[in-house]
């Protein structure tokens, strides 16, 4: 994956006494599997619960052995990593699937499939002699960041009524756009929105996902099948249809301004606050401005905070904020950053908010 924020925060999972961080490395390839074990091995945090050759051992394996994190590689004899994903992630329980890919043209294409499916996040799988420090380093806190909820699931720590964040009252407002971000493991709660989305909704829909450029083309398609409505990747001069979707390019922001009586988008790189490029803010603080307010926004599973300055922003112009929940999420980090801003009018599972949204049709002429 591409445009991660930049982390210097230290993982519950990192901390002294913390549990560690079971973690099942699937790989038929000797050499990076070797690799991938040793750099878990490595990591005081981490603990190589078991390994696998194929998805038919790691489905056999998981019937005995439980574990936090899963690193999949697709391209392996049998089934092969995509087709067993379905298996392998019912008998992981909450486990997380982290897809360890080449990331090449064909790659992309199972990649952003297993992303859909449930996959939670991938992760570039470097030729031979290039699995560098920096890698190692990105690759444990892939690990981290996809097993926090788990491992603080497994403490047992008590709940504290104090943490449930506020919701607050949805303001009687048109919507003119539904505006939606989303990282890690935001795929399969993207997904599962839109199936629940009505295909005659009408209002305009625009996405920023965090995804690397040469994955974006295979991901529209995608968001077109799943959404049941023409979608289109972002670019410069377009406007704003009914009945259609416009996707954020992987190496700009997808940015609106309000010429005349139209919204035309505006592709912008300026740095974000986030780190990420696309990034969700620049996309809701805009159409906030262009727009008057008259949207909603939906900010699904992923890491970081990035949404959550545009978040306000809408909401100050007298829109409307909604966040998926803890339970649902591989990451409750940008949602996460809505709901404890106090910005939510909805923190609910993707089906949910779908089925809210929809309830939801005051439609600006």
């Amino acid at each position: 994956m591409a445009s991660r924020p930049s982390r210097n925060l230290a993982p519950d999972s990192a901390r002294p006494g913390a549990q560690p961080i079971r973690v099942m490395v699937v790989d038929d390839s000797l050499t990076a599997r070797t690799v991938l074990c040793k750099i878990i091995d490595k990591a005081p945090d981490l603990t190589l619960a078991a390994t696998a050759n194929t998805a038919e051992q790691a489905i056999e394996a998981l019937k005995g052995v439980d574990v936090d994190v899963i690193l999949l590689d697709l391209e392996m004899p049998g089934i092969g990593g995509l087709a067993g994903l379905p298996a392998i992630l019912e008998e992981a329980g909450d486990a997380q699937v982290l897809v360890v890919s080449a990331l090449t043209a064909k790659g992309a294409e199972v990649t952003i499939a297993a992303l859909s499916m449930g996959a939670a996040d991938t992760v570039q799988k470097p030729e031979p002699g290039h699995f560098n420090s920096a890698y190692r380093a990105e690759l444990a806190d892939r690990i981290r960041a996809l097993a926090s909820g788990i491992v603080k699931g497994r403490a047992a720590r008590p709940a504290r009524a104090d943490a449930v964040p506020a919701i607050r009252k949805a303001p009687k407002t048109s919507v003119r756009c539904l505006a939606i971000g989303g990282s890690t493991g935001g795929i399969h709660s993207l997904c599962q929105f839109l199936g629940q989305l009505p295909r005659d909704y009408p209002a305009p829909i625009v996405i920023t996902q965090h995804l690397p450029t040469s994955f974006v083309p295979i991901f529209a398609s995608q968001v077109q099948i799943a959404a049941g409505r023409p979608t289109r990747i972002a670019e410069d001069g377009m406007t704003l249809v009914p009945g259609e979707v416009l996707v954020a390019p992987g190496d700009g922001h997808v940015t609106f301004v309000k010429k005349r009586d139209k919204v035309v988008v505006q592709i912008t790189y300026e740095s974000a606050p986030s780190g990420c490029c696309p990034s969700v803010d620049p996309m809701l603080a805009s159409l906030a401005d262009a727009l008057d307010g008259e949207l909603i926004g939906v900010v699904l599973s992923g890491m970081g905070r990035d949404g959550s300055i545009g978040g306000q922003q809408v909401v100050d112009k007298g829109g409307i904020m909604l966040a998926e929940c803890p339970e649902t999420c591989a990451v409750w980090g940008m949602p996460r950053g809505i709901a404890e801003a106090g910005i939510a009018s909805q923190i609910a599972s993707p089906v949910e908010l779908a089925k809210w949204v929809a309830a939801r049709r005051i439609l600006a002429a």
